[in-house]
C-alpha cells in the first residue's frame, strides 16, 4: 500500500501519533544531535516564526502553504511536549497537552456539552471569557492579555475583552475616529487609512507601535478603575 492510500485509510489523528514517534526518535540517544540539544527557550524563535508564516498563508489564501505551515506549527507543539517529557521534577507529555485542551473546550462550551443556552456568537464569547476569568481567579477582564503582543493585536484584545464592561468612558479620540472612518466600507480602505495614520505620525516623529501600546495601557487602567479593581 502506498503512502497516499495508507493516509486515506487512516483514522483521523493516526499520523499525529506517527509524528510523536518520529520526534521521540530524534530526541532519543542515537537520534539527531541538533534536536537533542534544543530547549523550550531555544525553540522560541522558531515558534514565533512558524506562527507568523501560518498567518501569512492564511492572508494569502494559499491552502497548500497553510497545510505546510500548520505542520511546522504542529511540530513545535510536539517538540515542546517531548522536551517536557524529559523534565526530572515535573514531566508531562503530549497526551497531557491534549487532555488539558479537551477538558478546557468541554468546560468552556456548556451550550454544547451541558445545558447552557446561548443565541449568538457574541454570547458564546462572553461566556467563554466569564468562565475563563472564574477558572483563573481573575479580577479584571484585561487580566491575562499578554503584554508582549504586538501593539495592534494587544489593542484589539483590550477592546474585545472590555466590550461587556458597563459605564466604561468613551475613548479619548472616539469622535475623531468615527469621523475619519465615515465612508470606509471595506478592509482595503480601512487599511489604507491606518497606513496613512502611521505615515502622518512618522512625519511628525511619532512611533505608531509605542504610541498605541501606551494608549492601550491607559485604556486598561480606565477599565480596571471602572471595574473597581485596584493594584
Amino acid at each position: 500500500m502506498n503512502d497516499d492510500a495508507a493516509a486515506g485509510s487512516a483514522r483521523p489523528g493516526e499520523r499525529v501519533l506517527e509524528l510523536v514517534a518520529v520526534m521521540d526518535r530524534l530526541r532519543s540517544p542515537g537520534g539527531c544531535p541538533w534536536d537533542a540539544r534544543q530547549s523550550h527557550e531555544s525553540l522560541v524563535e522558531y515558534l514565533i516564526e512558524e506562527a507568523y508564516e501560518t498567518v501569512e498563508a492564511i492572508e494569502e489564501a494559499d491552502g497548500v502553504m497553510l497545510r505546510e505551515e500548520l505542520g511546522d506549527l504542529l511540530l513545535q507543539v510536539v517538540f515542546h511536549a517531548r522536551i517536557a517529557q524529559e523534565h526530572a521534577a515535573d514531566p508531562w507529555t503530549i497526551d497531557d497537552v491534549a487532555d488539558g485542551i479537551i477538558t478546557k473546550l468541554i468546560r468552556r462550551h456548556p451550550h454544547v456539552f451541558a445545558d447552557a443556552q446561548v443565541e449568538t456568537a457574541a454570547q458564546v464569547e462572553a461566556n467563554w471569557h466569564a468562565i475563563k476569568a472564574a477558572e483563573k481567579g481573575r479580577e479584571s477582564v484585561t487580566d491575562g492579555i499578554p503584554t508582549a503582543l504586538p501593539a495592534l493585536t494587544h489593542a484589539g484584545k483590550v477592546l474585545s475583552r472590555s466590550a461587556s464592561v458597563a459605564e466604561l468612558p468613551p475613548l479619548a479620540a472616539e469622535r475623531a475616529a468615527e469621523a475619519a472612518t465615515q465612508g470606509i466600507d471595506d478592509d482595503d480602505a480601512y487599511g489604507e487609512l491606518l497606513l496613512a495614520l502611521v505615515a502622518a505620525g512618522r512625519a511628525r516623529g511619532f512611533d505608531a507601535e509605542t504610541a498605541l501600546r501606551k494608549a492601550s495601557r491607559r485604556r486598561v487602567e480606565q477599565i480596571r478603575q471602572t471595574e473597581g479593581v485596584t493594584g
